[in-house]
């Protein structure tokens, strides 16, 4: 049997205000068919949790809400479900304080459960080497977007790229550009986040994959483009056009599921942590501006540990 919090809501019927409130939040508000949804069922869950106590929701104070809270958290219902819940009911409020029927909003002093960061998605290091090494056999469009495809999950896994720092790379440096690369020094030159450069050293298997791009590569781009990496029709090639291309490149590798290009940088944090342990050298060269951030990546060598842990130690099995 579902918790009380997930039993369905769509067909309980709501009290004429409520009806109201809602009514105004879609023509006035034109919140979105969804939004309004998700709003409609957190006003039920307020006029089942009042008509269980008693209380009249106009006279409801902070402690109701509050203590309404910590039941929706025992029910079962999400931290994020919970944040859209107070949501609705701030706005119930706050229309009927624009009504003169309350005085003050409860629902202001009220606040969510902290919702869990989820751990970013990587992929095991033998799925990234083997998405990195393929070099587009079968993959339509001809030898010039197989060498770019190549060059791009090369430096996007070889050295940790952000999509908009691959995508605004330049063949070489200029006063436009944004970034740039140096095979001579063996390094690309980007701009982060907040308007901050940084240089990353690119490894051999990408050096000898943007070689080959960039002989490829004026068969694709215009004279006059300085881009580094740039779509059939000659132009910088965009963030939804390179997913799309990954995507269908790591079917076609054979790996298990979806891959996304912030996947890849993951996947270069992670296993560059493994290596290392240099917590301070990953975040210099992700181009965190604080510890914290990268300090997710250690959750996930902690999990790499415990499955090597669970299949190699024979007292493992923990379970």
């Amino acid at each position: 049997m579902k918790p009380a919090a997930q039993r369905p809501l769509a067909h309980e019927a709501l009290d004429e205000e409520l009806q109201r409130c809602l009514q105004h939040l879609q023509v006035e508000k034109r919140l979105a068919a969804r939004t309004l949804a998700m709003y409609r069922d957190a006003l039920v869950r307020l006029q089942r949790l009042a008509a269980a106590e008693g209380v009249a929701l106009p006279q409801a104070q902070v402690h109701h809400l509050r203590g309404w809270v910590a039941a929706l958290r025992h029910q079962g219902l999400g931290a994020r479900s919970i944040a859209i819940t107070l949501s609705a009911w701030r706005g119930l409020y706050r229309w009927w304080g624009r009504d003169g029927r309350v005085a003050h909003n409860p629902a202001l002093a009220v606040r969510p459960p902290r919702a869990a960061k989820p751990l970013p998605s990587a992929l095991p290091v033998e799925q990234a080497v083997a998405l990195a090494e393929h070099e587009g056999a079968g993959d339509e469009g001809g030898p010039e977007l197989r060498a770019r495809d190549h060059a791009i999950v090369e430096l996007l896994y070889g050295c940790g790229l952000r999509v908009g720092e691959l995508l605004g790379l330049d063949v070489q440096a200029s006063a436009r550009a944004r970034g740039w690369i140096d095979l001579a020094d063996a390094s690309a030159h980007v701009l982060g986040k907040g308007g901050k450069r940084r240089s990353v050293p690119i490894g051999a298997p990408a050096r000898q994959a943007l070689q080959a791009w960039l002989q490829a590569r004026p068969g694709l781009a215009r004279a006059d483009q300085p881009a580094l990496f740039v779509s059939r029709r000659g132009t910088r090639l965009s963030p939804n056009a390179l997913r799309a291309r990954l995507r269908a490149m790591a079917l076609r590798a054979g790996l298990p599921g979806p891959v996304h290009p912030h996947m890849l940088r993951h996947s270069f944090a992670s296993h560059l942590l493994q290596s290392s342990g240099d917590l301070r050298a990953v975040q210099e060269l992700l181009g965190h501006a604080s510890i914290q951030t990268t300090q997710v990546y250690t959750r996930l060598d902690f999990q790499h540990l415990a499955r090597a842990y669970d299949a190699a130690h024979p007292r493992a099995k923990r379970r």
